[in-house]
Protein backbone atom coordinates (compact mmCIF):
# COMPACT_ATOMS: atom_id res chain seq x y z
CA UNK A 1 0.00 0.00 0.00
CA UNK A 2 1.22 3.35 -0.91
CA UNK A 3 0.24 7.01 -0.27
CA UNK A 4 -0.37 10.19 -2.75
CA UNK A 5 -0.63 13.32 -0.32
CA UNK A 6 -1.69 15.97 -2.87
CA UNK A 7 0.08 19.51 -1.31
CA UNK A 8 0.82 21.80 -3.91
CA UNK A 9 -1.57 24.52 -3.35
CA UNK A 10 -0.80 27.73 -2.28
CA UNK A 11 -3.21 28.53 0.31
CA UNK A 12 -4.07 31.95 -0.26
CA UNK A 13 -7.18 32.45 2.43
CA UNK A 14 -3.89 31.39 5.04
CA UNK A 15 -2.00 34.58 4.27
CA UNK A 16 0.13 35.64 6.14
CA UNK A 17 1.27 32.14 6.88
CA UNK A 18 1.51 31.20 3.57
CA UNK A 19 3.61 33.84 2.14
CA UNK A 20 6.82 32.52 2.24
CA UNK A 21 5.39 29.05 3.16
CA UNK A 22 3.26 25.84 1.32
CA UNK A 23 -0.10 25.37 3.23
CA UNK A 24 1.17 22.12 3.85
CA UNK A 25 3.77 23.30 5.81
CA UNK A 26 1.23 25.80 8.04
CA UNK A 27 1.75 24.61 12.09
CA UNK A 28 -0.98 23.25 13.89
CA UNK A 29 -0.30 22.23 17.40
CA UNK A 30 3.21 22.57 16.57
CA UNK A 31 3.65 20.12 13.94
CA UNK A 32 2.95 20.86 10.27
CA UNK A 33 0.13 19.20 8.29
CA UNK A 34 2.41 16.91 6.58
CA UNK A 35 4.28 16.03 9.64
CA UNK A 36 1.23 15.12 11.13
CA UNK A 37 0.41 12.96 8.13
CA UNK A 38 3.65 11.49 7.65
CA UNK A 39 3.70 10.10 11.24
CA UNK A 40 0.33 9.23 11.22
CA UNK A 41 1.15 6.61 8.06
CA UNK A 42 4.28 5.52 9.19
CA UNK A 43 2.95 4.45 12.39
CA UNK A 44 0.39 2.22 10.30
CA UNK A 45 3.30 0.64 8.33
CA UNK A 46 2.99 2.41 5.26
CA UNK A 47 6.06 3.46 4.24
CA UNK A 48 5.59 4.23 0.57
CA UNK A 49 4.56 8.30 0.31
CA UNK A 50 4.63 10.68 -2.64
CA UNK A 51 4.19 14.22 -2.02
CA UNK A 52 3.06 16.14 -4.94
CA UNK A 53 4.08 20.16 -4.17
CA UNK A 54 3.85 23.02 -5.89
CA UNK A 55 4.18 25.96 -4.38
CA UNK A 56 7.49 26.72 -2.59
CA UNK A 57 8.40 22.89 -3.42
CA UNK A 58 11.96 23.76 -2.67
CA UNK A 59 11.09 24.19 1.10
CA UNK A 60 9.42 20.93 1.17
CA UNK A 61 11.76 17.99 1.91
CA UNK A 62 11.20 14.93 3.60
CA UNK A 63 13.57 11.70 4.09
CA UNK A 64 12.44 8.72 2.38
CA UNK A 65 9.58 10.32 0.53
CA UNK A 66 9.07 10.79 -3.21
CA UNK A 67 8.53 14.42 -4.56
CA UNK A 68 6.63 15.06 -7.56
CA UNK A 69 6.51 18.29 -8.76
CA UNK A 70 3.05 19.82 -10.39
CA UNK A 71 4.69 22.73 -12.04
CA UNK A 72 1.13 24.12 -13.60
CA UNK A 73 -0.10 24.35 -9.80
CA UNK A 74 -0.56 27.85 -10.79
CA UNK A 75 -3.28 26.94 -13.26
CA UNK A 76 -4.50 23.36 -12.63
CA UNK A 77 -6.35 21.84 -9.65
CA UNK A 78 -6.77 18.86 -7.71
CA UNK A 79 -7.00 16.22 -10.69
CA UNK A 80 -4.51 17.43 -12.66
CA UNK A 81 -2.41 17.92 -9.66
CA UNK A 82 -3.02 13.51 -8.91
CA UNK A 83 -2.29 12.67 -11.88
CA UNK A 84 1.12 14.27 -12.31
CA UNK A 85 1.46 10.96 -9.94
CA UNK A 86 0.00 8.29 -12.69
CA UNK A 87 2.49 6.17 -11.81
CA UNK A 88 2.14 6.14 -8.23
CA UNK A 89 -1.14 5.03 -8.44
CA UNK A 90 -0.41 1.45 -7.98
CA UNK A 91 -2.22 -1.87 -6.54
CA UNK A 92 -3.57 -0.07 -3.79
CA UNK A 93 -3.05 3.51 -3.16
CA UNK A 94 -4.36 5.86 -0.50
CA UNK A 95 -4.59 10.02 -1.78
CA UNK A 96 -4.74 12.61 0.54
CA UNK A 97 -5.51 16.22 0.40
CA UNK A 98 -2.47 17.65 2.49
CA UNK A 99 -4.55 20.42 3.80
CA UNK A 100 -6.07 18.21 6.60
CA UNK A 101 -4.72 16.18 9.47
CA UNK A 102 -6.90 12.84 10.74
CA UNK A 103 -6.49 10.66 13.49
CA UNK A 104 -5.00 6.92 13.11
CA UNK A 105 -8.25 5.16 13.82
CA UNK A 106 -9.76 6.72 10.41
CA UNK A 107 -6.65 5.49 8.21
CA UNK A 108 -7.15 1.92 9.95
CA UNK A 109 -10.90 2.23 8.75
CA UNK A 110 -9.33 3.04 5.22
CA UNK A 111 -7.10 0.37 4.73
CA UNK A 112 -9.35 -2.06 6.20
CA UNK A 113 -11.86 -1.57 3.59
CA UNK A 114 -11.75 -4.02 0.98
CA UNK A 115 -13.77 -2.15 -1.69
CA UNK A 116 -12.12 -1.00 -4.78
CA UNK A 117 -12.95 2.74 -4.64
CA UNK A 118 -13.61 3.78 -0.93
CA UNK A 119 -14.20 7.66 0.16
CA UNK A 120 -13.59 8.60 4.24
CA UNK A 121 -17.00 10.48 4.67
CA UNK A 122 -17.68 11.96 8.34
CA UNK A 123 -21.41 11.83 9.57
CA UNK A 124 -21.01 14.43 12.27
CA UNK A 125 -19.41 17.28 9.97
CA UNK A 126 -21.99 19.59 11.00
CA UNK A 127 -19.68 19.56 14.58
CA UNK A 128 -17.02 21.48 13.03
CA UNK A 129 -19.03 23.40 10.17
CA UNK A 130 -20.72 25.44 12.96
CA UNK A 131 -17.60 26.72 14.37
CA UNK A 132 -16.24 27.25 11.07
CA UNK A 133 -19.24 29.36 9.09
CA UNK A 134 -21.62 31.33 9.85
CA UNK A 135 -23.90 29.68 7.92
CA UNK A 136 -22.31 25.96 7.64
CA UNK A 137 -24.61 25.46 4.13
CA UNK A 138 -22.31 28.13 2.45
CA UNK A 139 -19.70 25.84 2.48
CA UNK A 140 -20.99 22.57 3.04
CA UNK A 141 -21.31 19.90 -0.02
CA UNK A 142 -24.06 17.09 -1.04
CA UNK A 143 -23.13 14.08 -0.53
CA UNK A 144 -26.20 11.45 -0.78
CA UNK A 145 -25.51 7.84 0.05
CA UNK A 146 -27.47 4.51 -1.00
CA UNK A 147 -28.64 1.33 1.14
CA UNK A 148 -25.53 -0.14 -0.05
CA UNK A 149 -23.34 2.12 1.22
CA UNK A 150 -21.94 3.50 -1.94
CA UNK A 151 -22.08 7.43 -2.53
CA UNK A 152 -24.70 8.53 -5.10
CA UNK A 153 -23.42 12.20 -5.34
CA UNK A 154 -20.87 14.48 -3.89
CA UNK A 155 -19.26 17.76 -3.42
CA UNK A 156 -22.32 20.05 -5.19
CA UNK A 157 -23.75 22.55 -4.19
CA UNK A 158 -26.68 22.22 -1.52
CA UNK A 159 -30.09 24.65 0.19
CA UNK A 160 -30.88 22.74 2.06
CA UNK A 161 -29.20 20.42 5.23
CA UNK A 162 -31.26 16.83 4.48
CA UNK A 163 -28.83 16.67 0.89
CA UNK A 164 -26.21 16.07 3.38
CA UNK A 165 -25.73 12.57 4.69
CA UNK A 166 -21.92 13.33 5.42
CA UNK A 167 -18.79 15.09 4.15
CA UNK A 168 -16.04 14.06 1.70
CA UNK A 169 -12.99 15.18 3.78
CA UNK A 170 -10.37 15.10 1.42
CA UNK A 171 -9.23 11.00 1.98
CA UNK A 172 -9.75 8.28 -0.56
CA UNK A 173 -8.18 4.82 -1.65
CA UNK A 174 -8.34 2.89 -4.61
CA UNK A 175 -7.18 -0.61 -5.28
CA UNK A 176 -7.08 -3.64 -8.05
CA UNK A 177 -10.01 -2.50 -10.64
CA UNK A 178 -10.34 0.47 -8.70
CA UNK A 179 -7.40 2.06 -10.08
CA UNK A 180 -7.68 0.71 -13.55
CA UNK A 181 -10.73 2.63 -13.89
CA UNK A 182 -9.72 5.75 -12.26
CA UNK A 183 -6.46 6.21 -14.61
CA UNK A 184 -8.72 4.85 -17.65
CA UNK A 185 -11.91 7.28 -16.81
CA UNK A 186 -9.52 10.01 -16.56
CA UNK A 187 -7.93 9.38 -19.63
CA UNK A 188 -11.15 8.86 -21.65
CA UNK A 189 -12.18 12.06 -19.56
CA UNK A 190 -9.43 14.29 -20.82
CA UNK A 191 -9.95 13.05 -24.71
CA UNK A 192 -13.65 14.16 -24.22
CA UNK A 193 -12.50 17.25 -23.26
CA UNK A 194 -10.51 18.45 -26.00
CA UNK A 195 -13.80 18.97 -28.28
CA UNK A 196 -14.13 21.74 -25.49
CA UNK A 197 -17.04 19.83 -23.36
CA UNK A 198 -15.59 19.03 -19.73
CA UNK A 199 -17.49 15.65 -18.88
CA UNK A 200 -16.01 16.16 -15.38
CA UNK A 201 -17.28 19.49 -15.14
CA UNK A 202 -18.91 21.67 -18.30
CA UNK A 203 -18.54 24.62 -16.21
CA UNK A 204 -14.63 24.45 -15.99
CA UNK A 205 -11.99 23.96 -18.11
CA UNK A 206 -10.66 20.28 -17.94
CA UNK A 207 -7.12 21.36 -15.90
CA UNK A 208 -9.46 23.11 -13.08
CA UNK A 209 -11.54 20.63 -12.68
CA UNK A 210 -11.62 19.35 -8.64
CA UNK A 211 -11.58 15.97 -6.97
CA UNK A 212 -15.57 15.83 -6.77
CA UNK A 213 -16.05 16.27 -10.29
CA UNK A 214 -13.64 13.06 -10.93
CA UNK A 215 -15.50 11.49 -8.38
CA UNK A 216 -19.03 12.18 -9.36
CA UNK A 217 -18.08 11.24 -12.61
CA UNK A 218 -16.97 7.87 -11.62
CA UNK A 219 -20.37 7.51 -10.38
CA UNK A 220 -21.93 8.28 -13.26
CA UNK A 221 -20.39 6.21 -15.45
CA UNK A 222 -21.17 3.19 -12.94
CA UNK A 223 -18.26 2.83 -10.80
CA UNK A 224 -19.22 1.95 -7.34
CA UNK A 225 -17.79 4.26 -4.24
CA UNK A 226 -17.85 2.97 -0.95
CA UNK A 227 -18.93 5.44 1.85
CA UNK A 228 -16.69 4.82 4.67
CA UNK A 229 -18.31 6.45 7.24
CA UNK A 230 -16.71 8.30 10.54
CA UNK A 231 -17.69 10.35 13.14
CA UNK A 232 -15.44 13.72 13.20
CA UNK A 233 -11.26 12.79 14.06
CA UNK A 234 -9.76 15.38 11.69
CA UNK A 235 -9.64 18.74 10.74
CA UNK A 236 -9.14 20.97 7.44
CA UNK A 237 -6.96 24.09 7.80
CA UNK A 238 -8.20 26.12 4.72
CA UNK A 239 -8.46 29.72 6.29
CA UNK A 240 -6.65 32.23 8.81
CA UNK A 241 -10.20 31.72 10.75
CA UNK A 242 -9.39 27.99 11.22
CA UNK A 243 -6.30 28.41 12.60
CA UNK A 244 -7.64 31.04 15.20
CA UNK A 245 -10.67 28.89 16.04
CA UNK A 246 -8.36 25.83 16.26
CA UNK A 247 -5.57 27.43 18.49
CA UNK A 248 -8.69 28.47 20.77
CA UNK A 249 -10.56 25.51 20.81
CA UNK A 250 -7.22 23.70 21.75
CA UNK A 251 -6.20 26.43 24.29
CA UNK A 252 -9.72 26.23 25.76
CA UNK A 253 -9.67 22.16 25.94
CA UNK A 254 -12.34 22.20 23.39
CA UNK A 255 -10.98 20.20 21.20
CA UNK A 256 -10.66 16.78 22.35
CA UNK A 257 -14.54 16.03 20.79
CA UNK A 258 -13.28 16.79 17.65
CA UNK A 259 -10.09 15.58 17.17
CA UNK A 260 -7.60 13.28 19.54
CA UNK A 261 -4.21 13.85 19.80
CA UNK A 262 -4.18 10.23 21.94
CA UNK A 263 -4.48 8.15 18.29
Amino acid sequence: MNVIILAAGKGERLKPLTNETPKCLVKLFGKSLLDWQIETFRKLGISDITIITGYKNESINYPNTKKIVNTRFDSTNMVETLFCAKDELKNETIISYGDIIFEEKIVQKLINSQSDMSVIVDEKWHDVWKLRFENPLNDAESMRINESGNITNLGQPVSNIDEIQGQFIGLMKFKNKGINDLKSYYDNAKKLSKNKNNPLNPTLPFENSYMTDLLNYLISVGCELKAIKIQNGWLELDSLSDYELYKNLKQTNSLKNLFSFQN
